[in-house]
Formats: structure tokens, C-alpha cells, sequence
């Protein structure tokens, strides 16, 4: 091995300046080893170890600060001494926690067969656990020439010796949960957050608020990518706010971290992790192993590409100088390859071991069910091991059950133990309340768990994700105040995002003053959280629904900085108590953490009714739907009804036994405040409910004494 300072280009094009070695504080190399990848601190120094197969040579470059343009030393890797099978690895000792350090990776240059090494990129570790972009500017690493005055660099992490002061994943059961979908960056980088400068927008941020998500009553926080991603992706200069573009799937995203040192995000990470699971909050990761930011050929080469290309994505075997791309992003990894999986496993150990993470949404998940030649498998090998794996045995496994190619696995989805994010529930839901024909019978599957869409006889109902809004999408108040997508401000002439939103504005596009149709608006607010709340499922809710947070339209604000406005608490406060007594509510009843689906024998009584009892209307134009739901060995029964009509109902109520009679315990209609009853209000043995036209109501039967 050898030791070289000063670079004039690279060899191939010129050669390398070589200037005698001496350096008293650096002891000389060691051969290291193949075992742990990444770079992993030891007695005495650092190990590294690379995987690439069809690598020529490999150079180790250690930076003294973040900002330094140059490495201080480069270590050029002996295939002799150094490669062991495909495993490039060395130990420099006198090194330890908080080396900044890259890769120069030497090959082939020849598109055509799949190989795209370029030695004048600098290159992140795939392994890395910390990630600092100080430097980073993604132009440079797309364009010819060397980039390593704004390469991005990594960080060596010891995880040994910090003090978890007891602290576990939590594992909450599933029928148990509500989950939130939260972004870390947008939900306290607002002035209105009321916290310091430096704590906006970062983890420690997210800390100071855990006591709002506590009150909200919610069980679990799902947090958009924290993995390193790219925020420079993004078209004519905005910025990649969302996250679903990684550069290095260990690292916890460096931009978050409110201590500027290389080792920040990782310490504030844990401490965030650990400060919710105090509160009894579990912490969902929202992964992205279907693509990179590297994009499609003309992407920059930022780590993969340029250390084994044909190994981590799936190539065009036509024509291996493209990619096949599942994600919609450019690329798609090949979760069929052994190194690739090898890679998933380690990171998601990682996270839970490291980390204490309590689980994972797998963002299209679908692309990792893809063979090398990207068709579907009935039998994906990742997949399996995730399910089964011993030390993930624990976690929430969710899956986003579809890909950008067409894949639609809702339903279908492998596996005994993975969750899925019910997109039917979302679509399904969305339809009856806006009053579209033939939804009726869709509406009801939903509610009561989906039955059709999991017929497994070993299924239980709350692996069903449900949701009406996610980050990808319209916030709930933007369903319900826009007909079309207004992406404008995404520059791309608003041809991104879906047009099949399903949502309605009640009369006016976009903010009104209207009371009437601001009524209206807030009516079908509470009828979508009363679907949802009331569903058999795990419900999941969208950060800022629960205070009508608005894009503007926007149905694809990945590149948008929409931050979460905290003097809407006070503006949207009938609202928020709504939800928040709701979720109360849910959380007191065993109806909702049945092991069975309602429909099923052995389950609660599900009875369906219309405006008359046992009359539930299922034509295709029917806008309306009832239900009585209880268990038999138990006093707990409620009564759901849904106008979804434009003139008001009258809703026949089931009669209850002797010394029992119907309570409210939520109508949408009323105003707030007045909307949900605590305890619920007694109806004096009515015999019917009106409901006036785009309402819901929630009954709970109640002991006369």
C-alpha cells in the first residue's frame, strides 16, 4: 500500500504525483480485513473495508476538517495485500471516531457492459454511519472533472460506549397504535415554533414538541426519510425537502442535526429516539431501498455507481448502459443481488440495533419483489429474510405495496407479519364522501378491515394501514378546498403529481370566505377523521391534518418547504380538541384491537343498516350507510352512520337491550366545540337520527343508571 499526498489528475489520463511519505503521527497501515464493511473503530485505529468486484484499485482518502478541499492523506489500496475475494480493506491506525474519509474507486469505464467507474469522483461509503455535506455540491459529481473539493464526506462512528440508560424499543401492538406521519425538518423549522434558531428544524426540535404528539394522543411518529438524502436533487434549483433521494442508508441526514460536528447527527439522533420512547412514542423510519439519488445515466456518481454499478442496480440487459427504473426516479436497486441484500439487512439491524428504532415503512416496496431482470418474484428472497429475521422479530415492518412500474401489490403483499399501506382505503374512502356512484359497498369493505382485500385466514386486521392523506398527496384540508392540482410552484408545468386526487373543494377552488362553504369544508374534515378513527385498522394520520395544514394545492410538494405553522393550534383549536378526544376514545375500546376481523365469525356482531334497520341500500347511487357493531360478551356497542347525500337523513337507530339507550358521541354537523361529547350525551330512547347532508355521527350504547 501507499501513501500519496497531491494529486495532480488521475492515472489513465496522467499520473499520479507521488511525494515520499513521512508523517510522525500517522503509524503505518496494517492489511485489515474483509469483515465488518464500513468502518468500524477497533483497538488501536480503524478498519475499512469496501465491497467492489470488478475494482482495478481503490484509494482511501482521510480528511483532517470538513471544509478542507483535499484529503490530508490518501492510502492506495494493494489488490495484493489489501482485496481479499471482492473485499477491498485496510486498518489505519492512530484513528478513531469522527475521521472524515472517501473513496476513489479505479475500473472500467464501459457503459455498455454496465460499468461506470470514474476515479475523478470522490465516493461515500455505502457503510458509512455519518455523513457530512459541507462541501457537497451534487453539480460537481455529474459533471467531467474531479469533484473532490465538493464531494460530501464521511464520518467514522464509534456506537460503542453510549449510554441507552435502559432504553428499548418499545413494540406497541398494531391494533394498539396510531400512527403520524411526520417530517423532522418541516415540523418545528417555522418562527411559530417558538424555539430557538438552532434547534428549528432539527431533532433536537422534534424533541421540544414530543409533548404536543403526546396530548394528540398518537402511539408512533413516521418519520419521512432521515436517511442521508440528497437535498439538491430537485429541478431549477428548489430543494428535495421530502428525502426520498439517499446518498448513504445509515446515516442518520446531517442537515437535521442542530450540533454542526460531524458526529452530531448521530448523538441528536439517539437522543431523540430516546426522549420519545420516554413518552412511550415509538420511532418509524420511512426507508428508500428501491433507488438512489444518483438518478439515471446522466446522474451524478455519487457511491454506488462508481464502486460497482452492476451489482447494486438493476441494468436494461439490452442495454446495460440504462437502468431499469421502478422507482419513477431514475434507478432501481437490485434487492435480488446477494450484496445488495446483504446491504438492506445490515442497515435495518443497524438502525434497530444502533439506534433503537422500533420499525420501518419501506417506501415501493414493490421494487424489492423485482428479479435482475426486474419481474416480479412470487417469492422475494429480501423480503422473506426481513419478515423472518430474528433481531427485526420486534419491529413494525410496513410496506408501500405498489412501484412506479406498474407492480400493485395491495393485498397480496408476501409474508405473515408485513403491514401494508391500504391505498384503497385512501381512494375508497375519499370517493364516498365526495358522493361518487357506486362507492357504497367499497366504503363498508373499508371500514370494516378490508376483508376482500385479505383473505389469508391467518391475517389479523390491523396490519391494515389505513389513511386518507400522506405526504404524497393533498393534506386533508387541500382535499376538501381543491378540485385540481395546482404544482406550479414545482416548475415543471404542472404535469407532476396524480390527477386522480378524488377530492372535491365544496363549491370554490382554493381558500374562500364563504362560511357556508367553510362549513361545509370542516363538516367533511370530521367525517374523513370519523372514517378513519372508526375503521377496523391501524389509522394513520398526515402532520398538520389535525390543524387543516395546506400546500396550497400542491399535490406533489416534495420540493416545497412547507413547515408545519404552530399558531394554528390556537386558530384551528375545536379541531385539534376534536381529534384529540377521538383518538382518546378509540384508544378506550376493545372494538378496535380485535384480533378478528368484524366480519368474521368469532368477531364482534357487524350488522349493516341504512336509513332503515337491516336496510342497508347498496345501489350505485346510494350516498348513505349505517352500522351497529358490539361484542357479545362485552357492553361495548357503537353505531356508526354516514350521509353522504346532499339533502339530510333520517337514520332509523337499532333498539337496545332493557336499561340500555343510544348516546352521541361525535356529530360532524355540529360546530365546533359542541362536536364531540365527553362523556357521550344520552338520546333519550330516540327512536331516529337526522343527519343533515354531508355529516356523520358516532353512537355509543350506555347503561341507563
Amino acid at each position: 500500500m501507499n501513501i500519496v499526498f497531491g494529486r495532480k489528475t488521475h492515472p489513465n489520463r496522467c499520473s499520479l504525483l507521488r511525494l515520499k511519505v513521512y508523517n510522525e503521527s500517522m503509524n503505518s497501515p496494517l492489511p485489515g480485513h474483509a469483515a465488518p464493511l464500513g468502518a468500524t473503530p477497533m483497538r488501536g485505529g480503524v478498519n475499512f473495508s469496501l465491497f467492489s468486484r470488478n475494482a482495478t484499485g481503490v484509494e482511501l482518502l482521510l480528511f483532517a476538517n470538513p471544509e478542507d478541499p483535499q484529503p490530508q492523506h490518501i492510502l492506495r489500496l494493494d489488490p495484493q495485500i489489501n482485496r481479499t475475494f471482492y473485499y477491498w480493506h485496510i486498518f489505519v491506525p492512530g484513528i478513531g471516531a469522527g475521521q472524515l474519509y472517501a473513496y476513489r474507486v479505479y475500473g472500467p469505464y464501459v457503459p455498455e457492459r454496465g460499468l461506470r467507474f470514474d476515479p475523478t469522483k470522490v465516493l461515500l461509503d455505502p457503510y458509512a454511519r455519518a455523513v457530512t455535506t459541507h462541501t457537497y455540491r451534487r453539480k460537481a459529481a455529474s459533471q467531467p472533472g474531479d469533484n473532490c473539493a465538493e464531494a460530501a464526506r464521511c464520518v467514522v462512528v464509534d456506537l460503542r460506549g453510549y449510554d441507552w440508560e435502559g432504553d428499548e424499543p418499545l413494540q406497541h401492538p398494531f391494533a394498539s397504535s396510531v400512527l403520524y406521519e411526520l417530517h423532522v425538518g418541516a415540523f418545528t423549522r417555522d418562527e411559530s415554533s417558538g424555539l430557538p434558531a438552532e434547534l428549528r428544524g432539527s431533532y433536537a426540535g422534534l424533541i421540544e414538541k414530543i409533548p404536543y404528539l403526546k396530548q394528540l394522543g398518537i402511539t408512533a411518529v413516521e418519520l419521512l426519510p432521515v436517511q442521508q438524502f440528497d437535498a439538491q436533487e430537485a429541478p431549477f434549483g428548489l430543494s428535495n425537502d421530502w428525502g426520498y433521494a439517499p446518498m448513504a442508508f445509515f446515516a442518520p441526514h446531517d442537515a437535521y442535526s442542530s450540533q454542526r460536528t460531524p458526529l452530531g447527527p448521530v448523538m441528536e439522533f439517539r437522543q431523540m429516539v430516546k426522549a420519545f420512547h420516554r413518552a412511550g412514542i415509538e420511532v418509524i423510519l420511512d426507508v428508500v431501498f428501491n433507488h438512489t439519488a444518483e438518478n439515471g445515466p446522466e446522474g451524478p456518481t455519487l457511491s454506488l455507481r462508481g464502486i460497482e454499478n452492476r451489482a447494486y442496480y438493476l441494468i436494461d440487459p439490452q442495454h446495460p448502459e440504462r437502468y431499469q427504473d421502478y422507482s419513477g426516479c431514475g434507478n432501481s436497486l437490485d434487492a435480488s443481488h446477494s450484496i445488495v441484500r446483504r446491504m438492506i439487512m445490515d442497515c435495518l439491524h443497524y438502525w434497530v440495533q444502533g439506534m433503537h428504532v422500533d420499525g420501518f415503512r419501506f417506501d415501493l416496496a414493490s421494487v424489492l419483489a423485482r428479479d435482475k431482470h426486474g419481474q416480479p418474484l412470487n417469492d422475494p428472497p429480501i423480503l422473506w429474510e426481513i419478515e423472518s429475521d430474528p433481531i427485526l422479530a420486534g419491529t413494525k415492518i410496513i410496506a408501500e405495496a405498489w412501484d412506479a412500474g406498474g407492480l400493485y401489490q395491495v393485498g397480496s403483499f408476501i409474508g405473515h407479519r408485513w403491514a401494508e399501506w391500504n391505498g384503497q382505503f385512501r381512494d375508497d374512502v375519499r370517493r364516498f364522501l365526495k358522493g361518487d356512484t357506486n362507492s357504497v359497498r367499497h366504503f363498508a369493505a373499508r371500514l370494516s378491515g378490508s376483508r376482500d382485500l385479505y383473505p389469508q385466514t391467518d391475517r389479523i386486521p390491523a396490519r391494515s394501514i389505513n389513511f386518507v392523506t400522506c405526504h404524497d398527496g393533498f393534506t386533508l384540508n387541500d382535499l376538501v378546498s381543491y378540485n385540481q392540482k395546482h404544482n406550479e410552484r414545482n416548475l415543471q408545468g404542472n404535469r407532476d403529481g396524480l390527477d386522480a386526487n378524488f377530492s372535491w373543494n365544496c363549491g370554490v377552488e382554493g381558500p374562500t370566505d364563504d362560511p357556508q362553504i367553510e362549513a361545509l369544508r370542516a363538516r367533511q374534515i370530521k367525517n374523513f377523521f370519523i372514517s378513519l378513527l372508526c375503521a377496523q385498522g391501524t389509522p394513520m394520520l398526515l402532520m398538520g391534518d389535525e390543524v387543516r395544514r395546506s400546500q396550497q394545492g400542491n399535490n406533489n410538494a416534495y420540493c416545497q418547504r412547507v413547515a408545519f405553522d404552530w399558531n394554528s393550534l390556537s386558530q384551528q383549536i375545536n379541531l385539534l380538541n376534536f381529534i384529540k378526544q377521538f383518538i382518546a376514545w378509540r384508544s378506550s375500546l376493545n372494538l378496535f384491537k380485535q384480533p378478528y376481523f368484524w366480519s368474521d365469525p368469532g368477531g364482534p356482531q357487524l350488522i349493516w343498516h341504512g336509513v332503515h334497520l337491516n336496510a342497508p341500500d347498496w345501489g350505485v347511487y346510494s350516498h348513505s350507510l349505517a352500522c351497529e357493531l358490539g361484542e357479545p360478551d362485552s357492553c361495548e356497542r357503537i353505531y356508526l352512520a354516514f350521509n353522504a347525500y346532499w339533502e339530510a337523513l333520517s337514520f332509523e337507530l337499532p333498539l337496545l337491550p332493557t336499561g340500555w339507550q343510544w348516546a352521541l358521541v361525535s356529530d360532524s354537523a355540529r360546530p365546533g366545540g359542541q362536536d364531540f361529547c365527553n362523556p357521550p350525551q344520552p338520546l333519550q330512547h330516540a327512536s331516529h337520527y337526522l343527519l343533515v347532508p354531508r355529516s356523520a355521527i358516532v353512537l355509543q350504547a350506555v347503561c341507563d343508571n
